[in-house]
């Protein structure tokens, strides 16, 4: 099998999504499946390896890996490099690899979320360029084929976009591999934890931005933020023009082992993203019994959280930081919330994830 993926798991901009490839070609890495991966190369990375028994082969950047895509599948260079293809597995981060119509190969096209509001960052002529090869091309190209989607929501806007619903399987993620750490009690503060790439769509700024009002009430409130990414300088000069840098700490890339420390010490975690094909942070939360916030018009999230359940959704930025300032004020909610964020957690796994996307794979 090949997997068509613009990132690997070690990219600086890696996120859920790698994770969630990276654990089912796994499994079938163990099933006895060769994989390789056709990925964008960084500054660091080999250019071909193989790392636990799958090989990642890595050409171009950003955008031209759609084109190194295009050029090894058409030529045949990418079967004879990898000892021949028997079926791809596309994953459509919002610009499609378009595989159906570059190999004769069975093709799945993985997907997240429909990148509707996301196009936005990338300009207003690019934006349009983008949603016409997601919304239309892709759809196009992909009839027939089948499509795994993550959530709920996710196979429902692929509906609304035109994909036939019966070629769609939902495979939710899994919860990643918890590593051996002891939990702790909970933080003497009322802590906030974050855990995201940081790029604009994710709009930490919002919860930045919550920390004065919610500092009115709790004053000794704290804000971690775990993870990376090109918009980390806008952030912290928004920390520093709010003069909020006694109470926001950028922990930058953690550990596995540091990111269930640092989730199982919060109060409360917070996903304030525009949009999300799930929200893995948020079962990665709740397995260390910590509730989560995130807004309930960002897809998937609608449905990582239970709505007053497992956690809060929130209507807008306003009512984000007013539900914050509801958990971090009841200890009996957060804990209510926790516990069965925690239970919940243990629902997803990713051995259904790989069975699912193996049977398709197979057709």
């Amino acid at each position: 099998m090949v997997v068509l993926i613009w990132r690997d798991p070690w990219h600086p901009e890696g996120g859920g999504s790698e994770l969630y490839v990276q654990q089912v070609s796994q499994r079938m890495r163990d099933a006895g499946r060769q994989v390789t991966w056709l990925t964008a190369r960084y500054p660091g990375a080999a250019g071909d390896e193989v790392v636990d028994g799958i090989r990642y082969i890595r050409r171009g950047g950003h955008l031209t890996i759609y084109l190194w895509a295009a050029w090894l599948l058409v030529s045949g260079r990418l079967g004879r490099m990898t000892g021949g293809i028997d079926s791809v597995l596309e994953v459509q981060n919002g610009m499609p690899f378009l595989a159906s119509w570059l190999t004769r190969h069975r093709v799945v096209v993985l997907v997240h979320h429909v990148h509707r509001e996301q196009w936005s960052v990338v300009g207003p002529v690019l934006a349009k360029i983008g949603w016409f090869l997601e919304s239309r091309v892709a759809v196009l190209a992909n009839r027939g084929h089948r499509y795994l989607a993550v959530s709920d929501v996710t196979r429902r806007e692929l509906s609304e976009l035109g994909v036939r619903a019966g070629d769609i399987e939902l495979a939710h993620n899994g919860l990643p591999p918890v590593p051996d750490y002891t939990p702790g009690r909970r933080s003497d503060d009322p802590t906030i934890a974050v855990l995201s790439r940081l790029v604009p769509h994710k709009q930490i700024d919002h919860v930045i931005r919550a920390l004065p009002a919610l500092a009115e009430e709790f004053p000794r409130v704290r804000l971690r933020v775990m993870g990376d990414g090109w918009w980390a300088d806008e952030l912290h000069r928004l920390t520093a023009d709010l003069g909020l840098g006694h109470r926001v700490t950028f922990l930058g890339h953690v550990t596995d082992r540091e990111k269930f420390e640092e989730l199982n010490r919060a109060w409360v975690h917070v996903l304030p993203s525009i949009k999300e094909g799930w929200g893995l942070s948020i079962v990665e939360a709740g397995r260390a019994g910590t509730p989560s916030v995130a807004y309930a018009s960002a897809g998937g999230v609608a449905e990582a959280i239970l709505d007053g359940v497992t956690g809060l959704l929130a209507a807008d930025e306003a009512d984000l930081t007013a539900r914050i300032a509801q958990l971090l004020r009841d200890p009996l909610l957060r804990e209510e919330l926790g516990n069965k964020a925690c239970i919940r957690s243990g629902e997803f796994t990713w051995d259904a994830a790989a069975s699912t996307a193996m049977a398709a794979l197979d057709g």
